[in-house]
Formats: C-alpha cells, sequence, structure tokens
C-alpha cells in the first residue's frame, strides 16, 4: 500500500515508517520544507494553510501525527497557542484536503490523545466514556472533530487516543531515566493518580494493525490494558534500574516547577483500557509494566 505520513521523524513516526517499509509498503513523508519535498515527499506548510493538493492523490492510507511536544516546555499562554493549532489546523487542513481529491484513502489516521478523558480519578474510562475538562481535553476534543470533514467524504477515520508512549531512546521515559539512574526517582505528587502506559512497538504494532482493520473507526485508546498507579511506576523503573525509588516530587514543587502542565501531565489521574483495540483482535506483546520496561531498557 502506498502510505502517506506526517510527523514522521517523532518518537512514533520514524518507529512507524520503519516497521511499514520492513512490511513492503511505500511509504512517503508530508514535509515541511520544499528542499526535502523531492521523490516521494510531499510539501505542506500547515501553519500557513499550504499543502501540495495535487501531490496528494492515490495513496491507499494517510497517517497523520505532527504536533509540537507537548512536553517540550512550560505551559506559557504562546505555547498552549502552538500545541493547539499544530494539532487542530494541521488536521483540519489535511482532512479537507483528503475529502476534494479524485482518489481519496481508504483510511485516514490520526492521532489523538488520551488527554481528551481530562483528571478522572477512580473511573474506568473508555472509548464511549464522555470527554473531560481541561486544555488537554479541549484540545483533544478540536483535533478529533478537525477530521471529520474526511469522515464526510467516505474516508475511514481511526482517532489515535495515545496514552504514555514508553520507548527506551525519547519521549516521558528518556526525560525519567537520568533521576532513577542516580537514585533520585520516586513517585509524583501522591503517587496514587493512575497512569495508562503503552509500549512503543505497541503503539506501532496497534497503527498497523488499524490500517488493515476496515471494520474499526472512531476513536481507539492505544494504552496497555493494564494501567498502573504513578507510584508503581516508580517502583518498577527503581526494580528495573536496581535502584531505589523512593524521592518523591511533591505536587507543589511540581506546579512551581512546570506550571499548569504539572496538573494535566504528571499528576491527572486517568484509568483508560484499550477496549475497542481489543475488542479488533490485537494481541499485545508488551501488557506488563516490568516486561515491557526490562525490554525497552535492555534489561
Amino acid at each position: 500500500m502506498r502510505i502517506l505520513i506526517s510527523g514522521s521523524t517523532g518518537l512514533i513516526g520514524s518507529a512507524l515508517v520503519s516497521a511499514l517499509q520492513t512490511d513492503g509498503h511505500e511509504v512517503h513523508r508530508l514535509v515541511r520544507r520544499h528542499a526535502d519535498a523531492a521523490g516521494p515527499n510531499v510539501f505542506w506548510d500547515p501553519a500557513n494553510g499550504k499543502i501540495n493538493s495535487a501531490a496528494l492523490e492515490g495513496f491507499g492510507a494517510v497517517v497523520h501525527l505532527a504536533g509540537e511536544n507537548i512536553a517540550g516546555g512550560r505551559w506559557t499562554r504562546a505555547r498552549m497557542t502552538r500545541i493547539r493549532d499544530s494539532r487542530v489546523d494541521s488536521t483540519r487542513l489535511l482532512a479537507g484536503s483528503l475529502a476534494q481529491l479524485r482518489q481519496p484513502p481508504e483510511v485516514l489516521l490520526s492521532a489523538s490523545a488520551i488527554g481528551i478523558y481530562g483528571n478522572r480519578p477512580g473511573e474506568e474510562l473508555s472509548e464511549k466514556s464522555t470527554p473531560g475538562e481541561g486544555f488537554l481535553a479541549d484540545v483533544c476534543r478540536q483535533w478529533e472533530a478537525a477530521a471529520q470533514e474526511a469522515a464526510g467524504a467516505g474516508i475511514r477515520v481511526v482517532a489515535l487516543r495515545f496514552g504514555m508512549v514508553l520507548a527506551g531512546g525519547g519521549g516521558a521515559l528518556a526525560k525519567m531515566l537520568p533521576p532513577f539512574r542516580l537514585g533520585l526517582g520516586g513517585p509524583v505528587g501522591s503517587g496514587r493518580q493512575e497512569v495508562s502506559w503503552i509500549a512503543v512497538d505497541d503503539a506501532v504494532a496497534a497503527a498497523v494493525h488499524l490500517l488493515g482493520d476496515s471494520t474499526t473507526s472512531g476513536p481507539v485508546n492505544l494504552v496497555a490494558p493494564r494501567p498502573v498507579t504513578n507510584r508503581r511506576l516508580a517502583k518498577s523503573l527503581g526494580r528495573v534500574l536496581h535502584r531505589p525509588a523512593l524521592m518523591p516530587l511533591p505536587a507543589l514543587a511540581a506546579r512551581i516547577v512546570l506550571g499548569r502542565m504539572a496538573d494535566e501531565l504528571l499528576l491527572a489521574s486517568q484509568r483508560v483500557v484499550p477496549r475497542r483495540l481489543l475488542e479488533a483482535g490485537f494481541q499485545f506483546n508488551h501488557p506488563e509494566l516490568d516486561a515491557a520496561l526490562r525490554y525497552l531498557l535492555d534489561r
């Protein structure tokens, strides 16, 4: 299949490109520089509403993963605007352009996040759960809504609601490793907030699975089947690294350092289950946290 991918150099995108090429698919990239738009790549400039629409013809599938890194720095007003616009505007541009094609793709996989559920301690959250409140919930609602123009044109649209993606070479785990390796890691806040995670290999395999599953559309939670508390995550990482994990980061300190981002990324509780992914017949390679961490960290 000819597949077009945005965000192809990110944590998930780079792994997905490799997996698809290994499977024999023809992978093309959406790129922001004219100099990179040679050969199989397609130029776009989502910030200015520009895309080479003619080059979009004939793809069997499109995977849209592009967006400003939500953990790339303190959430100033300007950064929050970039986080929202980089997701909503780019998705609206891409979905709208795909909807106008003579030969539209069969499927659009468009990234989203479990942040759509907000802070929901004590609840089990599936794809049928209502959206929550907060900045990330608002962004995710708009993000998913922006993809619906493609659905209106008959394209199967799947919203990939990613949980915390764990990878040995980047993302949240890479940021946690330095203090934990020094024996300075520990839970954040009370440690009771639930964390819904997924190993990057399973996240990529799930996306590949959904590309080929013509019966699944709408939101799909990309999380492992067994969420853990933040305290359990800290203990597991310490155990795998053979380091103590007894140095808590108080909620107040997290808020002083990170501001609003601390409440929505580190202190929010989300017990999310991958109901639709399991119903679609997907089998996880890394359903258990300790085994996943050992694999990802080559332990």
